[in-house]
């Protein structure tokens, strides 16, 4: 048999045939057998798991010359005409071209008259869901009380579209995607019969690309067996589908990881000289990095990973990730991929996806050792702090509690946690943008700032990229402040050229000029705590007069023992 049109060469024929679909073939199979077929069924699930193949068969079923039998003998007159649609009384519909109200009408007309050629008429409505709601509202009324020789069986892939009164007359099965061992399995056993060469790799690769659906299997291995001669390999299916290796993903994936934007950008260049499409090498890196989390956060994610064929290799590198990394690097990457359908440079905007998220793991490598090293402070004042207290409490066991006149004055030995400098700069009246934080202009701006942010994409995509990181935090007569997560998106937007593009759109979209200013968002937060600081100082005041008549002298005692900071004073 020739490779070509192999999908339709082994498209099921009986119940028998089909995979991974046990329990609707079962439950199919009892109602025939006890003869309480229903009137109208709907068969709803993923694109290429069996739908209008069960359809068929069940149409067959019913009106086996044999039968009704659990499975058509495919050899009757009946079951070989209807195999090629050649009885009237058995019809196809595609919705997706005949959803009009008029064409159901004739349908309704139709359905009144007795079938003529076998023992009743059935009508397969594929993709059911695209149907108007006219010819939603007429074909109800004969689901709703059919003619007893009549079935309807409805097809489609997103049954949420379709009226819950249809859905309330039907009999719903919803296929599931097909695993992969039930995938990878059958189609061993099609190229075993058909003298296909395949190793297992290559057709467990190609189940993972179906993403459950057996037909996409099947035309998947029929290009390759076709254009190779009737040898499939590993190396084949990647070349021909456009993948990429988890192996080359991997180095990648490593880049990413030490901040090598250099090393990035020359893979990038080498998947497109390779002939990779940035799109598709954005879609395997997705689901790369996909894979990852599910091998970091599931024990024996083999069966769980859509690209990496073997989880226990990728260990290593899904362990150099934290899973709040690859959170963020998914969602960073899922988010440009839907901005790149629309991109005139689609490689252009994948290499500023994956410099972003070499920012990610910058910024998360800086803020662990930031909180290293402040930890490695605290417990070194921690330390100094107890030693003291020990010290001060042996005297007081030696010597008695000193009288209150002879007290020294308390002074707390706690010095401030050391802080990490921020390299970016600290803008200008800084007070004046924290007290404007929350006026009407900075309202206004937050308000309008999706729709800015649409504008600048429309000017220039590659500076939308970069303002996506910041948001703006304050306004201050004519300057937005906008506060960035990033240190290198925040000085790449403060390039005149960048910084011209966005003072344009902010003058359109406000009504007047407006100056762009950045800083970054720690700073700005660290601004905004300080603003609270001098309410609590003079809080700590009232209480040191209202106790400095020596009327409760274990006060100072306590302070003096144990430093300022660690002591609170409740009346």
């Amino acid at each position: 048999m020739e490779h070509i049109a192999l999908y339709r060469a082994w498209r099921p024929q009986s119940f028998g045939d089909m995979v991974g679909q046990q329990h609707i073939i079962q439950t199919l199979q009892n109602a025939i057998r006890e003869q309480r077929v229903s009137h109208a069924y709907l068969f709803s699930g993923p694109r290429g798991t069996g739908k209008t193949s069960a359809a068929k068969i069940l149409a067959k079923a019913v009106n086996c010359e044999r039968g009704p039998a659990e499975e058509p003998c495919n050899e009757c007159e009946a079951c070989r005409r209807i195999t090629s649609g050649a009885v009237m009384d058995v019809q196809e519909i595609d919705a997706a071209s005949n959803r009009g109200v008029e064409e159901i009408r004739d349908l309704r007309e139709k359905v009144k008259y007795a079938p003529t050629e076998v023992r009743r008429k059935v009508y397969i409505i594929d993709e059911v869901h695209m149907l108007t709601t006219e010819a939603f509202n007429a074909l109800l009324k004969t689901l709703e009380e059919p003619p007893a020789h009549v079935m309807f069986i409805l097809a489609t892939t997103e049954p949420h579209k379709l009226p819950a009164t249809i859905i309330s007359r039907c009999q719903r099965f919803d296929f599931r995607r097909v695993s992969l061992e039930e995938q990878t399995g059958r189609l061993a056993q099609i190229c075993g019969e058909e003298g296909i060469t395949a190793d297992k790799e290559a057709l467990e690769y190609i189940a993972r690309l179906s993403d459950g659906g057996m037909r996409d299997a099947l035309s998947i291995l029929d290009q390759i067996a076709s254009f190779t001669g009737g040898t499939v390999s590993y190396r084949q299916v990647m070349d021909m589908t456009g993948g990429i290796a988890s192996e080359q993903f991997g180095r990648l994936a490593s880049a990413v990881k030490q901040g090598d934007a250099g090393l990035v950008l020359q893979i990038v260049e080498q998947f497109m000289q390779e002939g990779k499409s940035a799109d598709k090498c954005m879609e395997n890196l997705l689901y790369y990095f996909r894979d990852l989390l599910m091998i970091k956060m599931v024990p024996n994610a083999d069966k769980l990973t859509d690209r990496v064929l073997n989880p226990a290799d990728f260990q290593e590198m899904a362990d150099a990730f934290s899973r709040d990394e690859l959170f963020q690097m998914i969602d960073t990457l899922n988010r440009y991929q839907s901005e790149m359908k629309y991109a005139s440079q689609p490689q252009t905007l994948f290499e500023v996806a994956l410099l972003k998220l070499s920012g990610i793991t910058q910024s998360a490598d800086g803020s662990a050792a930031s909180r290293q090293s402040a930890d490695a402070g605290e417990l070194a004042q921690l330390k100094q702090h107890v030693a003291a207290l020990e010290k001060k409490l042996e005297r007081l066991i030696q010597n008695g509690v000193p009288a209150s006149n002879q007290r020294e004055p308390a002074k707390s030995t706690r010095t401030p946690a050391p802080k990490a400098a921020s390299s970016a700069k600290i803008p200008q009246h800084i007070d004046q943008y924290v007290s404007g934080r929350t006026g009407e202009d900075y309202t206004l701006v937050q308000r309008q700032w999706p729709q800015i942010l649409q504008n600048v994409k429309e000017e220039k995509v590659t500076v939308h990229a970069w303002l996506m990181d910041g948001e703006p935090v304050s306004v201050w007569e004519d300057k937005v402040l906008v506060a960035f997560k990033n240190n290198i998106h925040r000085e790449t937007t403060e390039k005149p050229a960048n910084k011209q593009v966005i003072e344009g759109v902010l003058e359109s979209m406000l009504g007047k000029p407006h100056h762009l200013v950045t800083m970054m968002l720690r700073d700005w937060s660290e601004a905004v705590e300080g603003a609270g600081k001098p309410q609590a100082e003079e809080l700590k005041l009232e209480h040191e007069e209202a106790d400095d008549g020596g009327e409760k002298p274990w006060i100072d005692e306590a302070i003096q023992l144990f430093g300022e900071d660690l002591v609170v004073i409740k009346d």
